[in-house]
């Protein structure tokens, strides 16, 4: 008798499985359903109808990548730095580094006169550099035959285009300034620049041109690149995704008519949902560029647990009957998933982050757009293709009911082992996160839009570069208003330019460009010195000076508010090297105008720093919050989704340890393989508690639809049988679609990609370990007695 109780014991009694089985009848929602088959000739009507203008509002959705559009409009910062532009509407610039062993050689000013020349017919451009400056201040000597020792000596007699990154060390810079209005306009004036540096010989570079290299660094050029990789990578893994789910699909079901039921639902569900962006006037960005992803794997996974429920056909009952049912019976548990991933999405317009808000929006209404195709479309195509269940066709997973008959026991045996393990890895994750005090610092983060960038591509070593050796990458604009027509006092003027020196002795600051500096390279040229000068007179003769080059000089205007001579600025341009810590740059520029804000000169003057420097260190601040915040209210909403609907709230509760240990494993993850956080990745918790919840919901939907009249361990077995089969596909389905992410160029797309592929795999992980072990533990439960065994 006990080795007859060894082996009964392995297994739940058979019979109870059977009678769980076949769950209650739904009185409300069978006639619902019922209904809605009948009518789907007109559903299908409808959505025929609704996809041409959906594909239209698709197409006509516009890219937007550029990382200083990424605060939302209501932010203070956001505001100010939108006014300071209409102000003072500087067009976006970059610059041309032309390498050279000796840079003022005859060959090399050959060159950049070409250059130059070309580039003065280019539309919207505007070039300058340091021959530049020498010709408009002595045309003879700037086109002489001698030009290029002239200007070596004009260059090094001051530290103003050293200080600009026009001179340097082996190199002279060309500034651009580009006057575009939009992406279309930016595209076309640097494909301009390009065809300018082809007739200049320098693109490629020309041996016999005495320049070895052309760099192309700033903004502009890594916008461009930016918005036409996030385009190209939904070319790619869209494709991808599409093949592995037809491969996924069709090995799951084994039938073209499901298939084809499937991908037709999906496609609708999903050119529906992007399309609510279009009719809330958003764009693509570096990150709402997943939304099309998301909804794509979110309905997949819907339908993969509509249907598996589909073909679960019990044999002699009738295929419309069973259709039904079916939809009655996963009805609950497939609007309460969708649910809380809408929420979990919808949770990140708490964010001050404008593309991770509209992320969240967008993504949610989709949803719920994919929802809706799900319970009509889908049912009237099943019916339409007549999709087989598993009586005319057995369907792949058979080793599910092998698995939920043995892990149940198995989980019971290691419980204490699978519960406390998950519960290291949270804590470990946790800390990795958000620090250790004394130990350990919070993660680092990556705002800066090179961060981007593939390091393997020119414009990334050419813009790093640049920053090591000429200048930082990051800058602010120094914004100060005085009393209408003092920008041109004299104590004004001389009270700006000791700002500008306090500035200088910042140790974050590298440069520093505004009116004053204009003055003093002017003076320089004229043979009267570079000082600014500090008698009264003297100031005074320049103050009036200036009133007349502000006529004649568009480059001085620019500085100064023209209508009422009561406000200018200053850019302020980071020292090259490492890049300071975020906010450490307006807090230079701060700590400056505190040193001199005292000054006569500026009695009744305010300072305010804006630009994309101070955006950039905002979206950092924003980037923490954003996890924090939304993690927990999409937590807090699941949870009281899950009490309402499954009235638990202490198991309910549990049924979260596998995302939660999904989640927090992959950010210990993170830290060790050194993934920072950026504007991509600190969607992970988010989309994974989101979309992980699924599975969750699907469990205990079942799970407590067993525990009707059965024990722990049948409740357990039963809901691995109905739900185990749906739960492991899908979340291969979820894994495999962000996986294909991996074939971005983008560096936050391709880390976003593997870490919330792996996280999903550790949620199943724990959806078939650490949640069975830790309901054992929370209901005090053992595991059924065998035949001639006692309890």
């Amino acid at each position: 008798m006990r080795q007859v109780g060894i082996v009964t014991r392995a297994l739940p009694p058979p019979v109870c499985l059977r009678a769980l089985d076949t769950p209650p009848r739904h009185p409300v929602l069978e006639p619902f359903f019922r209904r809605i088959v009948g009518l789907r000739w007109v559903f299908v009507a409808v959505y025929a109808l609704l996809v041409p203008p959906a594909l239209w509002a698709v197409l006509s959705i516009p890219q937007d990548s550029a990382i200083e559009r990424m605060v939302v409009r209501s932010d203070p910062d956001f505001i100010a730095t939108r006014a300071f532009q209409e102000l003072f509407p500087e067009p976006q610039r970059a610059i041309l580094v032309l390498e050279a062993p000796d840079p003022f050689a005859p060959p090399a000013i050959a060159a950049l006169q070409r250059l130059e020349g070309a580039l003065a017919r280019v539309h919207r451009v505007q070039a300058v550099s340091a021959l530049t400056v020498f010709r408009r201040l002595d045309p003879a000597a700037a086109d002489g035959p001698g030009a290029g020792e002239a200007l070596r000596r004009f260059a090094s007699g001051t530290d103003f285009f050293r200080r600009q990154g026009l001179v340097g060390d082996g190199f002279l810079g060309v500034m651009l300034a580009l006057e575009v209005g939009g992406p279309d306009e930016r595209d076309g004036a640097l494909d301009a620049v390009d065809r300018a540096l082809a007739q200049a010989g320098l693109a490629p570079v020309a041996g016999e041109s005495g320049i070895t290299a052309v760099r192309r660094v700033g903004g502009p050029f890594v916008d461009a690149w930016l918005e036409r990789e996030t385009a190209r990578s939904s070319l790619r893994y869209f494709p991808l995704f599409g093949l592995f789910v037809v491969a996924l699909v069709y090995g799951l079901y084994r039938s073209l008519r499901a298939l084809a039921a499937i991908l037709l639902t999906l496609a609708v569900a999903v050119l529906l949902g992007v399309a609510v962006g279009a009719l809330l006037g958003y764009g693509f960005t570096i990150i709402s560029s997943l939304v099309p992803l998301t909804l794509m794997v979110t309905a997949t996974a819907s339908l993969v647990y509509l249907h598996s429920r589909y073909v679960d056909h019990p044999p002699g009952v009738p295929m419309q009957q069973h259709q039904v049912f079916a939809l009655a019976n996963k009805f609950l548990a497939v609007t309460v998933s969708v649910f809380a991933a809408a929420v979990g999405f919808a949770a990140l317009v708490v964010s001050q982050i404008r593309p991770v808000r509209e992320l969240g929006v967008w993504t949610a209404l989709g949803l719920a757009v994919g929802w809706v195709v799900c319970f009509t479309l889908f049912p009237a195509l099943q019916r339409i293709l007549r999709a087989p269940g598993q009586v005319e066709r057995r369907v792949a997973g058979g080793w599910i009911e092998s698995a939920a008959r043995r892990i149940p026991r198995w989980s019971y045996r290691w419980r204490y082992v699978l519960v406390g393990a998950s519960a290291l890895l949270m804590l470990l994750g946790a800390g990795a996160l958000f620090g250790v005090p004394g130990l350990l610092a919070p993660m680092p983060l990556q705002v800066v839009g090179l961060d981007y960038v593939d390091r393997d591509l020119p414009i990334y070593r050419d813009s790093r570069w640049f920053g090591d050796n000429v200048l930082g990458l990051s800058q602010v604009s120094a914004w100060i208003t005085t009393p209408p027509g003092a920008v041109l006092e004299p104590a004004t003027l001389a009270a700006l330019d000791r700002f500008a020196r306090a500035l200088a002795e910042q140790p974050e600051v590298g440069t520093t460009t505004g009116l004053t500096d204009i003055l003093r390279l002017r003076r320089y040229a004229a043979g009267e010195g570079e000082a600014f000068p500090q008698d009264p007179e003297t100031q005074a003769a320049l103050a009036a000076d200036l009133e007349q080059l502000l006529l004649a000089e568009p480059a001085l205007r620019g500085f100064v508010d023209v209508k009422t001579l009561g406000a200018t600025y200053l850019t302020v341009v980071a020292r090259r090297g490492a890049a300071p810590a975020q906010d450490a740059l307006p807090a230079a520029v701060e700590r400056a105008w505190t040193r001199v804000a005292g000054d006569p000169g500026l009695t009744g003057s305010s300072l305010r720093v804006v630009g994309q420097g101070l955006l950039e260190a905002r979206i950092a601040g924003h980037l923490v919050p954003t996890l924090v915040e939304s993690f927990f209210l999409t937590a807090a909403i699941i949870f009281a989704t899950f009490f309402v609907v499954f009235r638990s709230g202490a198991a309910r509760l549990m049924a979260m340890i596998p995302s939660l240990f999904a989640i927090l494993t992959m950010f210990l993850v993170m830290r060790l393989t050194g993934i920072p956080l950026n504007v991509a990745t600190i969607l992970i918790a988010t989309t994974v508690l989101g979309a992980s919840e699924n599975d969750q919901v699907h469990f205990f939907y079942h799970f407590q639809e067993g525990r009707s009249g059965a024990s722990t361990e049948q409740a357990l077995a039963h809901a691995l049988r109905v739900a185990g089969r749906a739960i492991f596909f899908a979340t291969l389905i979820n894994a495999g679609g962000f996986l294909a992410l991996t074939l971005s160029d983008l560096p936050p797309m391709r880390q976003f990609g593997i870490v919330t592929a792996s996280a999903f795999l550790l949620s199943m992980l724990a959806d078939f370990t650490a949640l069975p072990a830790a309901l054992w533990i929370f209901f005090r439960a053992r595991p059924d007695a065998g035949e001639g065994e006692a309890p």
